[in-house]
């Protein structure tokens, strides 16, 4: 199953607008949201059905169990994290425990065990033959890489007929970037004209390239500043990379979004746009395809 991958190097740039007209431009039966923090692909993929859920367990916590407990304190004294407070018995924060386990390992009463968290919420929309994964990140919980690995593996096991994804990640270069990159056959990153957006995208760029994955660029609302916008042209003219066109800024676009559809749904600027971007997108992808067949 070939993949493209949209990033952006910071938030607020456009990614997941693009990513969805993407969708329907390619009518494609498969794809996932790995912006697992905060996902919001669904609201506009048009999928009626109701999710198949389950939970995504990450590291293990402590916990203290009170029968057993000797209130000797050395739990406390070993945590590093602030974990463990005495409320007549030691009690442990379960959004504070990195579930190091010293706790457990320095109790002479064994008193403390490390019990599997609940971490997230996997989601898994079919409907007849349309594949969607995405997942949400519970708060103050960690192992948003794994959670985006596990949106991925659910993507891949439910669509095993199909021969193309569109997967719309998350913004910055953390864990779960890194993980939406696994698999990744090209990757379109959404720019923004900004002094922030292009050192957030040359970041962005930098980690795709380390995974040996095919770069395409476009700068969202470029118009808003096109001095930026040329610089961001000719970085990737100098880098070598595919920059593959420009959205300007719509009014409408905001409008539709806010209705639940996609840019491409309705005639408008930034529809056209993106249609264009697409072509060039698919263009590189079958060109990839057929150097790897030669």
């Amino acid at each position: 199953m070939k993949q493209l991958l949209i990033l952006s190097g910071k938030g607020g740039t456009g990614k997941t607008t693009v990513a969805s007209a993407f969708i329907e431009l390619a009518r494609a039966k498969t794809f996932a949201d790995c912006d697992v923090e905060a996902p919001n692909l669904h609201l506009v993929t048009g999928l009626a059905a109701d999710p198949t859920s389950r939970d995504f367990y990450g590291l293990p916590v402590a916990s203290i169990d009170p029968e057993a407990c000797i209130l000797c304190g050395l739990c406390q004294e070993h945590c590093r994290f602030d974990a463990i407070r005495l409320e007549d018995i030691y009690i442990v924060d379960p959004f504070v425990c990195e579930g190091c386990a010293v706790c457990d390992y320095v109790c002479p009463a064994d008193a403390v065990s490390m019990v599997p968290a609940v971490s997230g919420d996997l989601m898994l929309y079919k409907e007849e033959d349309r594949v969607f994964s995405t997942a949400r990140l519970r708060m103050g919980s960690g192992m948003s890489g794994l959670l985006v690995s596990e949106v991925k593996k659910e993507m891949r096991e439910n669509a095993v007929d199909q021969a193309f994804a569109i997967v719309d990640g998350s913004p910055g270069i953390g864990c779960p970037v890194i993980a939406s990159l696994s698999g990744a056959d090209a990757v379109l990153i959404v720019a923004e004209p900004s002094v922030s957006g292009i050192s957030d995208m040359k970041r962005v760029i930098d980690t795709a390239l380390k995974f040996g994955v095919q770069v395409a660029v476009c700068v969202n609302k470029f118009d808003v500043n096109r001095k930026m916008t040329e610089k961001i042209r000719l970085f990737c003219e100098d880098e070598g990379l595919d920059f593959v066109g420009t959205i300007p800024f719509d009014p409408l676009a905001v409008q539709l979004v806010n209705r639940g559809l996609t840019i491409v749904g309705e005639t408008c600027p930034s529809g056209q746009a993106v249609e264009s971007i697409y072509r060039k997108v698919m263009d590189i992808l079958t060109e990839k395809e057929a150097g790897r067949k030669a």
